[in-house]
């Protein structure tokens, strides 16, 4: 399925770029000089979208990009990558650890490769890579980690699962999904932190992501109900401990899932969700437009997730249909939730998590950094992994293990 969307992306990604300068000059994108300067600086600091890259390969890489070329962009860090999944493949009987190591450089090489959406074939291949040599990796897991195959509409929802090894009947699990440049395999591999403590996960490529077979829509929670019948399906999981985990626009699905799914949610936690202003047309041009926040690209990439949309025109129109309050949800009964946020995010308005924080039946629980920025991150205080192991965990594994 993946290999067919390229050519769709490519011609939502043209559109938007396009329409955008029609719009404004201030909030312009970086130019490559200025995103080769600010991604390795992101890969020295251990700040996203560069976590676990090596600033030597994002260099490297960057000495065969000249232009904004999406394929030249591509080739580079596939060139990088290649040399360590080459190596990996070579080591896996003698070296196990080192191929590991290789594969998981490979990995995160490939996933930026595709960076942020795969939007032409050079990129879709970068994007397949990436999932091969992120399933090579997976391949070392202990537990392990199953594919699943979940029906749906025709298609089918892929999905990571992984359970902890030594249960004593069903367990709980949390359902996690990602954010607009994210993927299931990030996901996947911060969630093996929750293992320990006897909870599973199943990790899932939100509406318009990755391989999701749907695009973003009023209704496409639909897939996401999808996915807890199947949880709620297997016999390892304890089908009254389920919750939810969303990043960005995952937490969009999470907190929407949070209403439409409050009798079979145990919980959300949710960072940065979007919930009405960010939907809004002034949110649109005056703050994603050029967002310096974000690398590059992100409103072609919003764009590309988007049922339709193949216009900046048409994305102002369409934006505020996807507004909880337009849908009439916000204020409705909830299962209780966990709200992370930055004050200084410039990519979903803090309005919102206030917003959200007042309303429903249930009390919620918020971890708002005055000092953070998207995610409540915060470079060299609170940084993702911090944020991820000492207030998501916790609460999930408050959520999951408490007596309903």
């Amino acid at each position: 399925m993946i290999r067919t969307q390229f050519c769709c992306t490519l011609l939502l990604a043209g559109l938007a770029l396009t329409s955008m300068v029609a719009y404004t000059q201030e909030q312009r994108e970086r130019t490559i000089e200025e995103i080769k300067t600010e991604a390795i600086h992101r890969a020295e600091v251990g700040q996203y979208p560069l976590i676990g890259l090596d600033p030597s390969d994002v260099k490297e890489a960057f000495e065969h990009i000249q232009t904004k070329d999406k394929d030249e962009w591509a080739a580079a860090f596939m060139h990088v990558a290649d040399r360590y999944f080459n190596e990996a493949r070579s080591l896996e009987k003698t070296d196990p650890a080192k191929a590991n190591a290789d594969y998981i450089r490979a990995w995160h090489l490939y996933s930026f490769g595709r960076w942020p959406i795969p939007a032409s074939p050079g990129k879709q291949r970068s994007y397949e890579k990436a999932i091969e040599a992120f399933l090579d990796h997976a391949k070392f897991y202990d537990p392990p980690l199953e594919v699943v195959h979940i029906p749906f509409e025709g298609k089918e929802i892929i999905g990571y699962l992984r359970l902890p090894r030594d249960r004593k009947g069903p367990v709980p699990l949390v359902i996690a999904v990602n954010g607009l440049d994210s993927r299931k395999e990030d996901l996947t591999e911060s969630f093996g932190a929750i293992l320990p403590f006897g909870i599973g996960f199943l990790a899932v490529d939100g509406p318009g992501t990755g391989q999701a077979p749907i695009k973003v829509s009023e209704n496409s929670d639909r897939m996401l109900s999808k996915v807890i019948d199947y949880a709620q399906s297997r016999p390892e999981i304890d089908k009254n401990r389920i919750a939810m985990h969303g990043v960005s626009w995952g937490a969009y699905w999470a907190t929407k899932m949070d209403i439409v799914e409050h009798s079979r949610l145990r919980g959300a936690s949710a960072q940065s969700p979007p919930i009405d202003e960010f939907f809004q047309k002034d949110f649109l041009m005056n703050s994603l437009l050029g967002n310096r926040e974000y690398l590059f690209d992100q409103v072609p990439a919003l764009m590309n997730i988007l049922d339709g949309v193949h216009t900046l025109d048409e994305m102002a129109e369409y934006l505020p249909k996807m507004s909880l309050v337009h849908q009439g949800l916000l204020g409705k009964p909830m299962a209780p939730m966990l709200v992370i946020a930055g004050v200084r995010d410039t990519q979903v308005p803090i309005a919102d998590e206030y917003l959200l924080l007042n309303k429903g039946d249930v009390p919620k629980e918020a971890w708002i950094n005055p000092q953070g920025g998207h995610l409540g991150r915060q470079v060299g205080v609170w940084p993702d992994p911090r944020i991820f192991k000492e207030v998501i965990i916790p609460w999930l594994v408050k959520t999951l293990q408490a007596a309903k």
